[in-house]
């Protein structure tokens, strides 16, 4: 299931760190540490930073650097109005595929049955 769940899981990472922003302003290392808490264990540190950079070029959200205790100041991500109409394009557009993927699944009559064959 690794790469499968790696090839898939690159077209929803976006929508899903919004979801998590959506939450509350979080910096990448927290973001990465929930993804890893919700099961995406794979989920590399690099990945989530670079997908914060597009997300904050692309305008979804407002940045504030916050002084740390350990090193540099941390730059911590909220999600603002055009990165919530981002999210709800993203749930509308989940939502249709879930939908059509659902009308494809064989229930599981019809694939014991098929598997009889």
């Amino acid at each position: 299931m690794g790469n499968h769940m790696t090839e898939m899981l690159k077209g929803t990472l976006e929508g899903i760190v919004l979801a998590i922003l959506l939450e509350r302003p979080a910096y990448g290392y927290e973001i990465t540490s929930q993804l890893r808490d919700l099961g995406f264990t794979e989920t590399a540190e690099g990945t989530v930073y670079a997908l914060l950079v597009r997300i904050e070029q692309r305008g979804f959200a407002d940045v504030e650097k916050v002084p740390s205790e350990k090193g540099p100041p941390r730059k911590v991500y909220s999600l603002n109005t055009q990165g919530r109409e981002q999210l709800a394009e993203f749930w509308r557009t989940w939502n249709f595929l879930g939908e059509r993927i659902d009308q494809l699944r064989p229930t599981a009559d019809t694939a014991q049955n098929e598997g009889e064959k």
